[in-house]
């Protein structure tokens, strides 16, 4: 018999939501983990358990996304209760801010043509005007003309969400194994065998969740996973007192009291350096949007190296080469968490993904040849 039910590769907050939910799920489990200085993530995000601008271009991304975020409460109290860890997370609404009209006018006409699309979930969403926003945010600057905003958005505090979930899994029995980076698989007798620097480690279904790693390792099992690294940078403030009580898209109060600014876009491959023109324009934007951040010192900068796909939607797949092999990633480890965690999980501990649900999600996508 193999030593493990499941074993998953990557222990960031992909792999432990997904670990944690199958040791939930009665599996034994193993979580090879490269160790702190693999590209994580999890480290590097902005922490918004977010719904109000998924989907265009794949609405059933939209929907999976939102049943997530419907998810995330009892999410939260499931994992409060088990690892005695608050993750933080509140959904009073979130807030995406326009600096001009004619950034207003696009944000409403980019909402339209999402919500427009054939089999598209409907929610309700609102544009506002400045009177509008300061009635709910009475500190923004007299330059944001207006804002979309949803109900349905929050945020939580993500490194105590990673801890939890890291915590929680090894209380429900699964092992984690820092310091394995997985070298090569090898499929046979319906048993996976991982060669790690530090043993091998054998399984009975294995699951991809290593972030930018799964390029690499995926043909190992006969799956294709085209993800490439796409940089983000961030800022951290000192503590101030409370003054943002909702999220917004690119800045956040954190439960701690420092605010957070983030939401840059950069092609840089592998380099998670930080650069001060793009931080000059975060910081920047964000005291437009709130003149009392102006005066606050920054704690941190820092650089992380988003997961991305082609279009930028998720690959969840399974293997016909070599069944029980599975993989799951995205850029959103913390908005889907709960997905992972509940809907994910139970269903890789079954062997296999709907298709009808997940067969959009698969890599196959990407494999359409053009019309000559």
């Amino acid at each position: 018999m193999s030593d493990h039910d499941v074993a998953i590769i990557g222990g960031g907050l992909v792999g432990c939501a997904l670990a944690w939910g199958l040791a939930r799920s009665g599996q034994r489990v193993a979580v090879l983990d490269e160790g702190d200085l693999a590209y994580r993530a999890s480290r590097g995000n902005f922490a918004l358990v977010w719904v109000q601008n998924k989907g265009f271009g794949m609405p059933q991304y939209g929907l999976w996304t939102l049943m997530s975020s419907e998810a995330w409460g009892g999410f939260a109290q499931m994992l409060r209760e088990q690892s005695g860890l608050d993750v933080h997370f509140e959904r009073p609404g979130g807030f995406h801010m326009a600096l001009s009209e004619q950034e207003l006018e696009a944000r409403a006409a980019q909402l339209e043509r999402l919500h427009a699309q054939p089999g598209m979930p409907r929610y309700d969403y609102e544009i506002l005007d400045h009177d509008g926003v300061k009635r709910l945010l009475p500190e923004i600057g007299p330059e944001v003309a207006g804002a979309s905003f949803s109900r349905l958005d929050g945020h939580c505090n993500s490194l105590k969400l990673l801890r939890a979930l890291n915590a929680g899994m090894q209380k429900l029995g699964a092992a984690y194994l820092p310091e394995r980076r997985v070298d090569s698989m090898a499929h046979a007798g319906g048993e996976f065998r991982l060669v790690t620097p530090r043993g091998e480690v054998r399984a009975g279904k294995v699951v991809l969740a290593a972030g930018i790693g799964n390029a690499r390792l995926g043909p190992m099992v006969g799956l294709d996973v085209p993800v490439r690294p796409q940089r983000g940078q961030l800022i951290v403030t000192e503590k101030t007192a409370r003054f943002l009580h909702y999220p917004v898209s690119t800045v956040r109060q954190t439960d701690e009291g420092g605010v957070m600014l983030g939401d840059s876009q950069e092609e840089a491959g592998l380099d998670a350096s930080v650069g001060h023109a793009v931080i000059a324009v975060l910081a920047d934007r964000a005291v437009r949007m709130f003149p009392r951040i102006g005066p606050l010192n920054i704690v941190r900068t820092w650089a992380a190296l988003r997961v991305m796909t082609r279009d930028g939607f998720p690959i969840y797949d399974q293997s016909a080469e070599c069944p029980g092999a599975f993989v799951a990633t995205c850029h959103s480890g913390v908005t889907l968490a709960a997905n992972h965690a509940l809907t994910l999980a139970p269903l890789i501990a079954q062997g296999a993904l709907p298709a009808e649900t997940f067969n959009v999600f698969s890599a196959r996508r990407f494999h359409v040849q053009k019309a000559a």
